[in-house]
């Protein structure tokens, strides 16, 4: 279980890190020219969405800082994998998948996962 969490956190941390750093420097995402589903949500709000690179670069941040906490045993990696998981159920569709695969193995499984 930890391996696999830990596989999906790291590729949901390493692209969305990519990401806002690829979106700050070139004015778009990496992929097609509309950013996906997830956008909606910023749209709604009247926030333009080529200028969220640091909120990307952040949250990739925050995942890897998480893997590690994970790995090295730190108290606070349960609460930190809690809340990164749900503050990043709004990154539809591949985000929010990987944020609920994380999120029901720490609450249901965390024994497995040495927590």
């Amino acid at each position: 279980m930890k391996t696999i969490i830990t596989i999906l956190s790291f590729l949901n941390g390493v692209f969305m890190l990519l990401d806002g750093i690829f979106v700050t420097v070139n004015g778009k995402y990496i992929g097609p020219q509309k950013p996906g589903p997830w956008a909606e949500i910023f749209y709604k709000m009247h926030i333009d969405v080529f200028k969220l690179g640091w909120l990307f670069i952040l949250y990739g941040l925050i995942w890897l800082i998480w893997i590690y906490a994970l790995w090295t045993n730190k108290e606070w990696s349960y609460i930190l994998g809690i809340a990164i998981s749900i503050l990043t159920m709004w990154y539809l569709p591949v985000g929010t998948f990987i944020s609920m695969i994380v999120l029901v193995t720490l609450l249901f499984w965390k024994h497995k996962i040495g927590l």
